[in-house]
């Protein structure tokens, strides 16, 4: 193949590994849309991210009355994937924390957290709040805002008695800062509950190994925002 073919196959493919991660769970459609590319196009780049481990198909839970017809796949990045793109931020973001750590003590790595609560309602609020009351309507709204930061959310009902929700988020843009740092995922419940305004349960992390993070959403207890919320 020609160098500067080559180069450009290259190029197309970053840029499609990188919608991916910011976009995913993501359909080959949708990043041909993005990047004015034909579907076929598409496909073979996703074929060859496939091979070398840094994209895979991911079947996101279905919300309603299920369409007719073979789903379109969705795609979302591996870790191999992340780290090819947002190795160099995590390790950046690491060693800050671990500088915090070592000059100002667990405190002050506390202290960062709780100000990450606030970040995270602010920065989700305004979706949440426009979905209205209805704790469904409002873990779908966050989960269409966290999926546009790269977590690759869905929601899911739990039981047939539809007592329960479940937030699912595929991805973590920060997972290696918060295998280091279990305080962030603390501080994003902690958004959650604030955003839901009910009591969330955290079932499952990515960074404690598991395939996704799970978040448990009771819809028995009406949701608002709480006072003081900002």
């Amino acid at each position: 193949m020609d160098e500067g073919l080559a180069t450009h196959e290259d190029t197309t493919r970053m840029r499609i590994l990188d919608l991916v991660v910011t976009l995913g769970p993501v359909s080959s459609a949708e990043l041909a849309q993005q990047l004015g590319l034909t579907a076929a196009g598409i496909r073979r780049h996703i074929g060859s991210l496939e091979a070398d481990g840094l994209v895979t198909s991911h079947e996101p839970a279905l919300l309603g009355t299920p369409r007719r017809g073979r789903p379109a796949r969705h795609y979302i990045a591996t870790d191999s994937g992340r780290d090819r793109l947002g190795g160099a931020y995590s390790d950046l973001a690491t060693a800050v924390l671990e500088f915090l750590e070592d000059h100002g003590g667990p405190p002050a790595v506390e202290e960062f957290a709780l100000t990450r609560v606030e970040d995270i309602t602010r920065r989700y609020e305004i979706p949440v709040r426009a979905a209205g009351e209805d704790p469904r309507s409002r873990a779908e709204a966050l989960a269409v805002a966290l999926s546009r930061d790269g977590f690759a959310a869905t929601v899911r009902g739990v039981g047939p008695a539809g007592h329960a929700i479940q937030l699912c988020q595929g991805h973590c843009p920060v997972l290696k800062v918060a295998q280091r740092f279990p305080h962030l995922c603390d501080a994003e419940l902690q958004a959650f509950a604030r955003l839901l305004g009910t009591h969330v349960q955290r079932l499952a992390t990515l960074a404690e190994g598991e395939h996704v993070c799970t978040t448990h959403i009771p819809l028995t207890v009406r949701s608002r925002f709480p006072e003081g919320t900002p």
